[in-house]
């Protein structure tokens, strides 16, 4: 498993939380996305032979938030 720490801003809330965390948890590869909302950050455990950071990081874009 690989592990990798995305820093989303725009994310302040339970509903942001909950938001990015199933986006990512349903992409196949992905076993648990973990949202640390007082770091503007995500905690991604993934298989890389079956997902990417940039297809993540487009994913959470896609909910309307801003990955560094």
């Amino acid at each position: 498993m690989a592990k990798t720490i995305l820093h989303v801003e725009g994310m302040s809330c339970g509903h942001c939380k909950s938001a990015v965390e199933e986006v990512l948890t349903r992409m196949e590869g992905v076993e648990k996305a973990e949202v640390r909302l007082e770091e503007h950050q995500v905690i991604v455990e993934y298989d890389a032979t079956k997902t990417d950071e940039s297809r993540m990081k487009e994913a959470v874009e896609a909910q309307g938030y801003d990955v560094k």
